[in-house]
């Protein structure tokens, strides 16, 4: 079917929940995709930080096809081989002891809100302005823009917000009556801030002084996205709990819920679950995209591309006044404009470039891992 057939189709068919560029993608190879007419784009969404290794890396559809020829599923009734071995993995990348797995980042924190307070058995969870931690109406309660939880509130009760590296602000919030701190290392859809130096420590002092749970999430900054595993490991602090998806697939979806064992043991059998989570499709694609991530050295990968990308962009900064600031960690980088972001974005499509906007000020970067330098100094001479 042509573009012009399936955008009727799904004009006519679909809820209209997105803005949608004018694009049908049929096929993907590492950095690049292909359009219904056969057109070439470089790909610096990468699913919204998802296709971590590129898209259809050879690694991650072997894994899946094979697994698919075997068990598609079989529920969490059962003992599943991939699942129990991916628990493991992850808990030796990170400090975790415990996983649970769902389907997305929303679920996760769903996970880690409803675990933060069996717990603690307290209901306060203090998130922070420009978060984004999901639209189920959990970590929707968590989530700052007023664009996404007004139209919904009521929301779930409980929740409340300080200003994102404000600690004292903080200090003045937490309570006896405080389940958990819930925070992004790097915001990501808030504009990719990066908190103030001292501000993760600090954070973590308080938690500690006050009997309060951590919880990190880490679905965009994951996985090595940010030039390390998690984006926790760049300060001098472990959580009690952080959230993943986005990236852990490799472009399959799966979410994961990974905590201190004495945290984790808040859970009994019936106070959570998820049909699809941690199925054997899921679990398999996940531990091909960590295999794939070790033996190529994405994550060190991430951490110098990263940083030669900041660089470039602070250059085009450096010779117009329009570049506010260029920020991030590792290949999750925002560039921040005077009102700019949308223009870039339509410029880049033109040049078969696909970009993103958080905001009509700031363009996030976050290209698969995989991304060559030759292909950064492309993206950044067109905006340049």
């Amino acid at each position: 079917m042509s573009y012009e057939e399936i955008s009727m189709l799904g004009e006519k068919h679909l809820i209209n929940v997105y803005n949608r560029l004018p694009l049908l993608l049929e096929r993907g190879e590492g950095t690049r995709v292909w359009d219904s007419e056969g057109n070439e784009y470089l790909d610096f969404v990468a699913g919204i930080a998802v296709n971590s290794v590129g898209h259809c890396h050879p690694n991650v559809v072997e894994a899946v096809r094979e697994q698919a020829g075997k068990l598609i599923h079989c529920s969490n009734l059962y003992h599943i081989e991939s699942q129990a071995k991916l628990a493991e993995k992850i808990s030796e990348l990170s400090f975790g002891d415990k996983v649970f797995f769902g389907n997305s980042g929303t679920e996760a924190n769903e996970a880690a809100i409803k675990l933060a307070r069996r717990a603690t058995e307290n209901n306060e969870i203090i998130a922070a302005e420009g978060s984004f931690h999901g639209r189920s109406l959990g970590s929707l309660s968590a989530t700052w823009k007023n664009r996404y939880r007004g139209p919904f509130k009521p929301l779930v009760p409980g929740f409340s917000f300080v200003k994102y590296g404000d600690i004292e602000e903080l200090k003045n919030r937490v309570s006896g009556e405080t389940a958990a701190v819930i925070l992004e290392p790097i915001q990501g859809e808030g504009g990719v801030n990066v908190p103030p130096e001292g501000y993760i420590e600090a954070v973590r002092e308080v938690c500690d002084d006050t009997g309060t749970l951590l919880i990190f999430d880490e679905v965009q900054t994951g996985m090595g996205r940010t030039g390390r595993w998690f984006g926790y490991q760049h300060y001098d602090v472990e959580p009690d709990i952080i959230s993943l998806a986005k990236s852990l697939g490799g472009g399959f979806p799966v979410g994961a819920l990974v905590a201190r064992k004495e945290v984790a043991e808040a859970f009994t059998p019936g106070d959570h679950a998820s049909t699809f989570g941690g199925n054997p499709i899921a679990c398999t694609s996940a531990l091909a995209t960590i295999k794939t991530i070790e033996q190529e050295g994405l994550v060190e990968r991430s951490r110098e591309l990263g940083s030669y990308m900041r660089n470039q962009l602070k250059k085009i900064g450096e010779e117009n006044s329009w570049v506010y600031e260029v920020r991030g960690k590792g290949l999750m980088i925002g560039f921040e404009t005077d009102g700019k972001a949308q223009e870039i974005v339509d410029n880049a499509l033109e040049q078969n470039v696909l970009l993103n906007k958080v905001s009509d000020d700031v363009i996030r970067f976050v290209p698969p891992l995989t991304v060559t330098k030759k292909e950064i100094d492309k993206v950044v001479s067109l905006i340049g």
